[in-house]
């Protein structure tokens, strides 16, 4: 008896990129690829024509952009999704998940929509999952070397928000800031999609930290020639570090109150141990000012510190709550 075994264009063509006939043949996998866009009308056909060839379905949704985004996007032959009005990317993607589920997708891609991304690392962004050892991708433009093409002002930026989005996730992650990402489908309810600018990547990295997503990283390529961003670089990265920090008061309490309230506290404490000290030694006295440094250091390091205590208990309550 012959077995048919029936493939989606994208699985074959992961079969031709990888190399591997044996187990993928017999797992087909519905990719769809989503492509957040305002005011792309220069990059969208293009990377809308590229990237059918690596996928199943490309779907673009138009955050409320004023040029002619989705008219181009639809002739390229996209699934396209309007927002009338602009709602920022995290809403752009929870639209674009929501499609992609409405079209079978099995595995869902984020790309960037101003090509700065390389359609043909697709396949090697959604193997893991099709393997079965990841639900979530995240493509790194520094997994194995520092890339040369970053520029310096962008790669110290890009180090603090790594080192602020692996405290709030507690993901070892080299680069935090990508938005070329792929994603078992079964994990669309993890993601808030709150973040309204370039913070989505880092949000997500937290929710998927905090729901216990198996998660990898494979190198991929990125142009910088081709940034269409308008927002300054400096303005981009603390609005990512703010939120990112109002993220680790809620999810990190620890972090955010305990630790610091710790140190505030034992400041306090080794300035009462150095007044003890030099009163027994030499009888000096107390000076008001440091004497009142000093207890208000002990006060609100004893505040914070409590606080943090306080608050990873209730975080841990309401994700009791939440999982039951």
């Amino acid at each position: 008896m012959n077995i048919e075994v029936h493939m989606s264009k994208s699985t074959q063509i992961i079969q031709e990129e990888q190399g591997d006939p044996g187990i993928r043949s017999a797992t087909p996998q519905n990719i769809s690829v989503v492509l957040p866009a305002f005011n792309e009308e220069v990059s969208i056909g293009s990377i809308v024509l590229l990237t059918k060839h690596y996928c199943d379905n490309v779907i673009v949704v138009d955050d409320g952009s004023s040029d002619r985004t989705a008219a181009i996007a639809r002739t390229a032959g996209a699934h396209v999704v309007v927002h009338e009005t602009n709602k920022g990317k995290g809403a752009a993607l929870k639209t674009g998940f929501a499609a992609a589920a409405d079209l079978g997708a099995d595995i869902i891609v984020t790309m960037d929509s101003d090509g700065q991304h390389n359609p043909s690392d697709i396949p090697k962004l959604v193997a893991p999952i099709i393997d079965g050892y990841a639900e979530m991708v995240n493509g790194s433009r520094y997994l194995t070397h520092q890339d040369k093409n970053t520029p310096i002002y962008r790669r110290f930026g890009q180090t603090i928000l790594d080192t602020a989005t692996k405290m709030n996730s507690g993901l070892k992650i080299t680069d935090s800031q990508s938005g070329f990402r792929a994603f078992s489908a079964s994990t669309k309810k993890v993601f808030r999609f709150n973040a309204r600018g370039m913070a989505i990547e880092s949000e997500m990295l937290a929710d998927a930290g905090r729901s216990g997503l198996r998660i990898t990283e494979v190198e991929i390529g990125v142009r910088y020639d081709v940034d269409g961003s308008t927002m300054s670089p400096i303005k981009h990265g603390l609005g990512v570090l703010v939120m990112v920090l109002k993220d680790v008061e809620f999810n990190r309490p620890l972090y955010y109150f305990t630790a610091p309230g710790v140190l505030l506290w034992g400041g306090g404490l080794t300035m009462g141990v150095s007044f003890l000290h030099n009163y027994n030694a030499v009888g000096q006295g107390l000076n008001f000012g440091p004497t009142i440094l000093m207890i208000l250091l002990i006060i609100v390091g004893t505040f914070m510190a409590l606080t943090g205590v306080l608050l990873h208990s209730m975080s841990a309550v309401a994700r009791k709550t939440e999982a039951a």
